[in-house]
C-alpha cells in the first residue's frame, strides 16, 4: 500500500461548465411547474417557526450566559498541564483535550482572559430553522482575546489545546452560575473531534400553575451551544494553505517526523478564525435577495430527506454549507467576482439552479473556486474542495470524497426529477425520505474491526475509523468502480460512526470497536461478471506499466489469459456466481491484501443477500424462463405450419405470466406427477365474412376451430403432441365456452383460447343497442370489457413487460417477491397479476428520488415504500410505458377518475385506477366481470400491510431479518378455512382413463388397489382446468360475496381467511337476501294493543340479522373433504 503523499492537483480557475450552467439554469428558471410553486410554498408555511414562541427564553439565557462569562475567573500563563489539573480538581470536570492529548512534559503555556467579544449564529439568527429537523440549537461564538493565543499556534494542536481550555473554563463558570436551570455537556462541533463545545440545555421549572396559567414551556424541545473561536486574521492565511504540513503524525510503519499534507486540520483552522466573517456574509446575501431564507430552509429539507447534515458522520454539508454557497453565489461566484445568480429570483428558481449546479460539480472529482484565487491551490487528490477565495476557505472541508459524490449524484437525480414534467415533482424532492440503506443500496456490508489500523496512530485528527474508511474507499473504488474493467458498482458510500455528547465530568470515551458500513449500488451491465479483464500484455513500455500496476494491485489473483482473436490479457478469475457472493468473494480478498480485514468470517458482515433466498432467486431462473419462450416459439412454428386450416394465422400470443418471466415459481416444461401446467396462449386468425353473425354461433364455431387445430397438431406431430378440449365453466352461450389443451411429450403445455374479431364487434353493437332490455346491455358491457382485457390487452401487457424485463433485469425478480409477499398475506385473489406487475414496473419507470434499482432488494423495498405511499383513492397510477404519453393524456386520466369517484363515491365498482397508454380507462388490470378487483376492504388491507413493513424496514435497517416480513397473521380473520392438502392433491390428478360418471358417483371401481391393474398405470395426468382450491374461492365468493370478504394467497395456500361484512349483519327482511339470515329477537315487530299495522307492513318492518352458524356449515358442506376443519371465533 502506497503511504506516500497523496498528489496535489491543479485546477482551472475559469470553472467555466459549471457556471455556465448555473447562468443558463438562472436565465430561464427552470421552473415549468405552477403547482411545485404552490406546494413549495405551503410547504414553507408548515415548516415554519415562530421564534418567540418555539425558543420561549432563550433570549433571557443567552444574556445570563454571556454575563456569566464576562464574570470568569482570570489567571497568567502557566504550563498547561499543571492548569488543567487545577481545574479539573477545583470544579470536578474535564477539559476536553482534542487526541492526542498534550504531554505532560509539554512547554505551552496558556492563561485565561476574559473574553469581550460574543455574537449568536446560525441557523436561529439566519431565521433559517425548520419544524421538522431532527435538533435545534442556538449556537453563540465566544471569540478568545488575542492576548492568549500565539500565531504559532496553529503548529501542532497548540490552538486547539487552548481552545478546549478555554472552553472548560467556561463549563466551570456556568456550571456554577445556571446551577440546576440548566444541563451542561460536551458534544462535537459537526462531529469534528478537534473542536469540542459545550451544549446547555435549559431544565423546565416544575411548579403549581392556576387554572387561569397559560402554558409557558417552550414548543420544541432546544440547546444552547457554547463555541470558543479564534480572532479573525490570527493565522496567516499563506501557512494555511490546504497543501501545507501542520503536525507531525507519521503513518504506520514511518517516522514520526514524516510530514503530510493536512488538509483538515488547516481548513479547521481557518473556520475558527471565519464565524463572525460568514455571518456578515449571510447577512449581505439577506438584504440582496428576498428569496435567499426560504431557499435555505427548502435546501434544508431537500439534504434532510437525503441523510445530509454539517456533521462528518452525515456527509458533512448541511444547511449552513447550502446558505454559504447560495450567499457566494449571490455576491460573485466566478472568477472575476460577477454574481452567478440573481437576487431577482424566486426561491424554487434559486432551489433548481443550485440543485443544477451541485449536479454538475463534484467537489471530489474537481475543486471549484468561488471568486478569484490569489494563489495556486494545491489540494490533496482525496481532499473535496469548494473554496471560497476571498476568506482562504474550503467550506467543504467536513466532506469526504464519498459522500461529495453521493451529494453530486443526489442532485442528478433530483435535477432529472425537475426536468420531468409528467411526474409529481414536490413529493419526491422534500416529502419522501431518501436516506434508508436498504432502498438505497444493493449491499451493505459491515466492517466489524480496523486491521491493521488497530493500535496504530493515523495522520488524521478524525481519529482511526475514518482513515480506515478512507483506504477502504479508495481500495473498493480501485476494485470495484474501475471503468477500465467495466464497473462493478455504480456508488460507494462510507457510512462513519456518530459521535455522542458526554457529560463535563467525564473524559470523550472513544470506541474500542467502531464500526464502518459500506454500501454498494452495482451496476446491472456488469454485477454478475466473474471474468475481469485487465491490460493487454504487449512489448511497449506504457503496456508493460500498466500489466505490471495491475498484478501490483490484484496480487496474486492476477494471471494471463489468451481470449478471443489471440489477445492476451492480465485477468482476474473469480468463483462466485452471483452479484452478492462476487462481490464478498473480491471485498474478502482485497481488504484482506491491503488492510488485513477480511479474513475471518465475523470481520465482515453482509447484509441484503437475504431476500433472493427466500424464492431461491439465481442467475439461472432467467434460462428457465427464455427455455419457456423458446418452447412457445416452437407451439407457435406449429400451429403456423399447418395446412389444413381454412384461415391462415394471423397471430398467436402469450397471456401468462410464465411467458413475461414474472410468475413466482418457474414454468414447468417437464413431465410432473401432477399433470401438466398449461402456459395461456390466444390465437388470431385472418379476417374472414364466414363467421356466423351470431356470438352463440360463434362461440361453437370456436369449438370447431379448437377440434380442427387439435387433430392437426396430433397428425403433424404424431408421438409428440396430445391435445385435449376442455370446457370453460360459462355462465351463458355468449362467453367462451371451451379452450384447447396441447401436451408435448417433452412436458411443455399449452393452452389456446381463439380469438374472433367479429365477436368484439357484436358485443359492442349490442351493448350500445338501446332497443335492448338494460340487463342484456349490461350483459353485454361486462362481457365486452372481458373480451378485450383477454384477447387485446393482456397481450399488449406481455409484450409490454417482456420488453420491460430486457431493459431492467432487477424487474422478474422483484415482481416475483412482490407476488410472494401479496400470497404470503393472503391478498393475491383480490389482485390480478397484472396490476403486481404494473406496480413493480412503477418503481422502474420512475424511481424518484433514487435511480432505478439495480436488484430485487431494492425494488422490492421501493415497491413496498411505493404502495404504502399511494393514495389511491384520489390518485390514479400511471405508467408511461412508450415514453412518450403526453400532459393532456394525463389530465384526461386523472380526470376520469375524478368522475368515477363522483359517480361511485363508495368504491363499490372502482377502487384501483391504473392507466397505461394502451388502457386509458384504468380498469383493465383493476376490474374484473364487472366487479371491482380489488374490493375497498382489500385494497386498504394491502396499504396497511405495506404501511407496516415499511415501519419495520425503517426499526430494524440492516440488520433485518426479511423474513418478518413473510409472515401472515391469521388472527386477524374471523373464520378461517383449512385445507386438506391431501384431498387437493388428489383432485389435481385426473387421468385420460377415468370414467366420467363413475368420479360422480365415487364408484368403486373406480381404481385397482392393485398398481399393476390400475387402468392409470402408464397413463399421464391431464391438465387441470382449474386448481381445486380455485374452484372452492370461486363457488364461495359467488354464494357469500356480500357476507364474507375471503382473503387467500397462492393456490397451494394451506387455509383461507374470511371476515364478515359489517353492513350485512342486520337487514330489513324480504326475499332472496344474499345470504342465510335468521329474525333477531325483539326486532322489527309491534307489541301489545299500540300496534296499529298491517301485516304486511310489520313483516317489512322487521329485522333479520346474520346466521353466522348456517353459513359456516354451508361452507362446510360445499368444500367437503377439501376442507379439514373451520377455525370461527364466536362460533
Amino acid at each position: 500500500m502506497d503511504f506516500g503523499p497523496a498528489k496535489r492537483r491543479k485546477l482551472d480557475h475559469a470553472m467555466g461548465t459549471p457556471h455556465k450552467v448555473l447562468q443558463s439554469a438562472a436565465s430561464i428558471g427552470m421552473s415549468r411547474s405552477r403547482t411545485f410553486i404552490l406546494e413549495a410554498e405551503e410547504l414553507l408555511e408548515e415548516v415554519g417557526l415562530d421564534y418567540a414562541t418555539a425558543f420561549g427564553g432563550a433570549e433571557e439565557l443567552l444574556h445570563r450566559i454571556k454575563g456569566s462569562i464576562e464574570a470568569m475567573e482570570t489567571h497568567d500563563a502557566i504550563q498547561i498541564s499543571e492548569a488543567a489539573s487545577r481545574l479539573e480538581k477545583k470544579h470536578q470536570l474535564k477539559v476536553p483535550f482534542p487526541e492526542p492529548r498534550p504531554p505532560k512534559t509539554c512547554n505551552y503555556k496558556v492563561s485565561l482572559v476574559k473574553p469581550t467579544q460574543f455574537n449568536v449564529v446560525g441557523s436561529y439568527v439566519y431565521k433559517t430553522m425548520a419544524s421538522s429537523q431532527p435538533a435545534h440549537a442556538v449556537d453563540m461564538v465566544v471569540v478568545m482575546p488575542a492576548e492568549t493565543l500565539q500565531e504559532k499556534d496553529y503548529l501542532d494542536f497548540r490552538y486547539f489545546y487552548k481552545r478546549a481550555y478555554f472552553l472548560a473554563a467556561i463549563s466551570a463558570t456556568l456550571q456554577k452560575a445556571l446551577g440546576t436551570t440548566a444541563q451542561l455537556s460536551y458534544e462535537l462541533l459537526n462531529g469534528n473531534p478537534t473542536c469540542p463545545v459545550l451544549a446547555i440545555k435549559p431544565v423546565a421549572e416544575t411548579k403549581e400553575k392556576s387554572a387561569n396559567e397559560e402554558e409557558s414551556e417552550p414548543a420544541i424541545d432546544y440547546a444552547i451551544r457554547v463555541i470558543p473561536c479564534a480572532p479573525e486574521g490570527l493565522f496567516p492565511k499563506t501557512k494555511l494553505r490546504l497543501g501545507a504540513a501542520l503536525f507531525r503524525l507519521g503513518r504506520p510503519g514511518e517516522a514520526e517526523t514524516s510530514p503530510l499534507p493536512t488538509p483538515f486540520y488547516n481548513s479547521t483552522l481557518t473556520a475558527e478564525t471565519c464565524f463572525i466573517a460568514y455571518l456578515k456574509v449571510i447577512r449581505q446575501a439577506e438584504k440582496k435577495c428576498a428569496a435567499f431564507k426560504k431557499t435555505c430552509i427548502l435546501g434544508r429539507i431537500w439534504l434532510q430527506q437525503r441523510g445530509f447534515e454539517g456533521d462528518i458522520s452525515k456527509g458533512g454539508f448541511g444547511q449552513l454549507e447550502w446558505g454559504l454557497l447560495l450567499a457566494l453565489l449571490l455576491q460573485g461566484g466566478d472568477s472575476k467576482g460577477h454574481a452567478a445568480l440573481s437576487g431577482a429570483l424566486s426561491a424554487t428558481q434559486l432551489f433548481k439552479a443550485l440543485i443544477q449546479f451541485l449536479a454538475v460539480t463534484n467537489f471530489a472529482e474537481k475543486p471549484c473556486i468561488l471568486g478569484a484565487a490569489q494563489q495556486e491551490l494545491d489540494a490533496p487528490s482525496n481532499c473535496p474542495v469548494l473554496f471560497d477565495a476571498a476568506r482562504q476557505h474550503n467550506v467543504a472541508f467536513k466532506m469526504s470524497p464519498w459522500s461529495a459524490e453521493l451529494l453530486n449524484q443526489q442532485a442528478k437525480r433530483t435535477r432529472s426529477l425537475l426536468n420531468d414534467p409528467a411526474v409529481d415533482q414536490f413529493t419526491p424532492t422534500f416529502i419522501l425520505k431518501a436516506d434508508l440503506s436498504l432502498h438505497n443500496f444493493d449491499l451493505v456490508t459491515r466492517l466489524n474491526h480496523m486491521g491493521a489500523y488497530e493500535k496504530t496512530k493515523v495522520p488524521d485528527p478524525r481519529g482511526t475509523a475514518w482513515f480506515v474508511g478512507s483506504d477502504v474507499y479508495r481500495i473498493l473504488k480501485r476494485a470495484l468502480a474501475d471503468e477500465e474493467l467495466g464497473s462493478r458498482a455504480r456508488l460507494i458510500h462510507i457510512q462513519m460512526p456518530p459521535s455522542s455528547p458526554w457529560p463535563i465530568t467525564e473524559k470523550l470515551k472513544s470506541a474500542k470497536n467502531p464500526t464502518i458500513e459500506v454500501g454498494i449500488v452495482f451496476d446491472p451491465a456488469n454485477m454478475s461478471r466473474t471474468v475481469d479483464k485487465g491490460p493487454m500484455a504487449g512489448p511497449t513500455a506504457e503496456e508493460r506499466e500498466e500489466c505490471e500496476e495491475f498484478r501490483q494491485f490484484w496480487g496474486e489473483k492476477a494471471e494471463l489469459r489468451r481470449f478471443e482473436g489471440d489477445s492476451v490479457r492480465e485477468t482476474v478469475i473469480w468463483k462466485s456466481t452471483t452479484p452478492y457472493e462476487l462481490c464478498e468473494e473480491i471485498m474478502r480478498y482485497i481488504l484482506n491484501k491491503y488492510l488485513h480485514i477480511g479474513a475471518l468470517e465475523e470481520d465482515l458482515t453482509i447484509f441484503g443477500d437475504d431476500l433472493p433466498q427466500l424464492l431461491s432467486l439465481k442467475p439461472s431462473d432467467a434460462a428457465t424462463f427464455n427455455a419457456a419462450r423458446k418452447a412457445f416459439n416452437t407451439f407457435e412454428r406449429d400451429v403456423r405450419n399447418l395446412e389444413d386450416l381454412p384461415l391462415h394465422v394471423r397471430r398467436l400470443m402469450s397471456i401468462c405470466p410464465e411467458l413475461r418471466h414474472s410468475s413466482v415459481k418457474l414454468p414447468l416444461l417437464v413431465p410432473s406427477k401432477s399433470g401438466p401446467q398449461p402456459l395461456e396462449t390466444v390465437i388470431s386468425f385472418e379476417a374472414s365474412g364466414k363467421w356466423p353473425e351470431s356470438i352463440a354461433a360463434i362461440q361453437r364455431t370456436k369449438i370447431a376451430f379448437l377440434l380442427m387445430i387439435g387433430s392437426l397438431l396430433e397428425k403433424s406431430k404424431e408421438g409428440e403432441v396430445k391435445t385435449w378440449i376442455g370446457l370453460e365453466d360459462a355462465g351463458s352461450d355468449s362467453e367462451n365456452l371451451a379452450f384447447l389443451d396441447v401436451v408435448y411429450e417433452s412436458g411443455a403445455a399449452f393452452r389456446l383460447r381463439i380469438h374472433s374479431d367479429l365477436e368484439e364487434t357484436l358485443l359492442e353493437r349490442q351493448s350500445k343497442d338501446k332497443t335492448q332490455e338494460q340487463h342484456v346491455r349490461t350483459q353485454a358491457s361486462t362481457l365486452l370489457a372481458m373480451f378485450r382485457r383477454l384477447y387485446t390487452h393482456l397481450p399488449l401487457h406481455t409484450q409490454i413487460i417482456s420488453t420491460m424485463v430486457t431493459r431492467f433485469p432487477a424487474l422478474s425478480p422483484t415482481i416475483r417477491l412482490l407476488k410472494h409477499w401479496f400470497n404470503t398475506h393472503k391478498l393475491s385473489c383480490h389482485f390480478s397479476d397484472e396490476f403486481l406487475e404494473l406496480a413493480a414496473l412503477h418503481v422502474f419507470l420512475s424511481p424518484y428520488p433514487w435511480d432505478a434499482p439495480s436488484t430485487a432488494n431494492t425494488g422490492f423495498y421501493r415497491a413496498l415504500h411505493f404502495l404504502a405511499h399511494w393514495d389511491w383513492r384520489a390518485d390514479p397510477l400511471i405508467l408511461d410505458t412508450g415514453g412518450d404519453m403526453s400532459k393532456a393524456e394525463r389530465v384526461a386520466i386523472t380526470t376520469r377518475l375524478e368522475a368515477w369517484r363522483k359517480i361511485d363515491p363508495g368504491m363499490n365498482h372502482t377502487v384501483l385506477f391504473v392507466a397505461t397508454p394502451h388502457d386509458p380507462t384504468g380498469l383493465a388490470c383493476t376490474a374484473l366481470n364487472g366487479h371491482a378487483r380489488p374490493v375497498k376492504v382489500a385494497a386498504a388491507r394491502m396499504t396497511a400491510l405495506a404501511k407496516s413493513a415499511c415501519r419495520v424496514v425503517k426499526a430494524d435497517g440492516v440488520a433485518l431479518d426479511p423474513r418478518r416480513l413473510f409472515v401472515p397473521s391469521l388472527a386477524d380473520y374471523d373464520v378461517v378455512l383449512h385445507l386438506n392438502p391431501k384431498a387437493a392433491k388428489g383432485a389435481l390428478k385426473t387421468y385420460p382413463a377415468d370414467d366420467p360418471a363413475a368420479m360422480e358417483t365415487d364408484s368403486p371401481a373406480r381404481t385397482s388397489q392393485f398398481k399393476n391393474l390400475d387402468r392409470r398405470t402408464g397413463e399421464s395426468p391431464l391438465p387441470l382446468a382449474q386448481h381445486p382450491s380455485d374452484a372452492l374461492l370461486r363457488h364461495l365468493n359467488a354464494s357469500y360475496a356480500g357476507a364474507l370478504a375471503f382473503f387467500r394467497g397462492a393456490p397451494e395456500d394451506g387455509s383461507i381467511g374470511a371476515i364478515w361484512n359489517p353492513q350485512a349483519e342486520r337487514k330489513k327482511f324480504r326475499i332472496n337476501l344474499a345470504a342465510s339470515y335468521k329474525p333477531v329477537v325483539g326486532a322489527g315487530a309491534a307489541s301489545g294493543d299500540d300496534s296499529s299495522g298491517e301485516d304486511d307492513e310489520e313483516e317489512e318492518a322487521a329485522e333479520v340479522g346474520l346466521n353466522r352458524e348456517a353459513i359456516v356449515a354451508e361452507i362446510a358442506r360445499i368444500g367437503g373433504d377439501l376442507i379439514e376443519r373451520i377455525d370461527a371465533k364466536g362460533l
